[in-house]
């Protein structure tokens, strides 16, 4: 299903020339949203029932190609496994001309007054069931060096790091309060707001270095989402205190590999693996500079 149809960006999704990193997320949402109005279980339903739509459980997504302001987007959606309760959907993201910008995975569960998953109506799950494609899409970290694999990085975060290498690189910490504007309807931490709150981290460790994001771009936009792996294990409430943890694992010429783990009163709400990558003006991947690498030697 086109969920976003030939969509020019946006001037306030732009960070720079190109969108920002949370943008991918929200395109996700909305196309969530508008799929589950398509099988007749809209969201409104389910918040007026006291619930919670379709709420991410686990997200996987890989970005081929940054947009910037010229680019129109369009997205398809499209379930590729359906359960009683849960549903995964292959999110497709292109330009105009076709060209892909990111593919993503995500599952969903819908999750009702008593905090347990709610299951799915009958004839939602016949629908989705009915209109389920066979493709088994490698998104995720690893992915865009093991681009033969079927799948890129499932489980394990450390794979392929020296768990001594690890140990000497820098880990981020920063807390931040959950008001108005970084919540939605169900008043609960909105899912474009997570990367954002880590590019926060990453950019206060920037200038806790000595630099800045602002010094170290130019051509090159270094420390952009490029694969990720997040787990949600439970949300994120209002006038909470995020609390974000990023541990580095890894640092090549193509990729800055970290673990992220977001938590509220000592309680671990989110948590995965994160690499950024660094991108030119045209939103095409290209290595780091030496001088972007540089704050994370250890």
């Amino acid at each position: 299903m086109r969920t976003i149809d030939a969509r020019p960006v946006r001037f306030g999704e732009l960070a720079g020339p190109l969108v920002h990193g949370g943008a991918f997320f929200d395109w996700q949402l909305v196309s969530t949203q508008e799929i589950a109005t398509a099988v007749e279980y809209p969201f409104q339903r389910i918040v007026a029932g006291g619930g919670i739509p379709f709420a991410p459980v686990v997200v996987r997504t890989s970005v081929h190609r940054y947009p910037t302001f010229d680019d129109t987007i369009t997205v398809e959606t499209a379930p590729r496994a359906v359960g009683d309760s849960s549903v995964e959907f292959v999110y497709e993201m292109h330009d105009g001309n076709g060209d892909p910008l990111a593919t993503a995975r995500m599952v969903h569960v819908t999750i009702g007054p008593n905090g347990r998953a709610l299951a799915l109506p009958e004839e939602t799950q016949e629908t989705l069931v009915d209109a389920r494609v066979d493709r088994d899409p490698a998104v995720g970290p690893g992915a865009n060096k093991n681009s033969d694999t079927d799948d890129a990085d499932d489980d394990d975060s450390t794979d392929g790091v020296d768990s001594d290498d690890a140990d000497d690189y820098p880990t981020l910490a920063g807390s931040f309060p959950i008001r108005s504007p970084h919540i939605e309807r169900s008043e609960l931490a909105y899912f474009e707001e997570y990367p954002r709150f880590a590019d926060v981290v990453l950019e206060e460790f920037l200038a806790t270095e000595g630099t800045s994001l602002d010094e170290l771009s130019g051509e090159k936009r270094p420390f952009r989402l490029r694969d990720w792996r997040w787990n949600f294990e439970s949300p994120v409430a209002f006038e909470s205190v995020l609390d974000v943890e990023c541990d580095v694992l890894a640092v090549d010429a193509e990729t800055v590999r970290v673990t992220h783990t977001f938590s509220t009163n000592g309680r671990t709400r989110i948590e995965g693996v994160t690499e950024y990558g660094c991108f030119d003006r045209s939103g095409s991947p290209v290595p780091f500079d030496a001088a972007a690498l540089a704050p994370f030697e250890p």
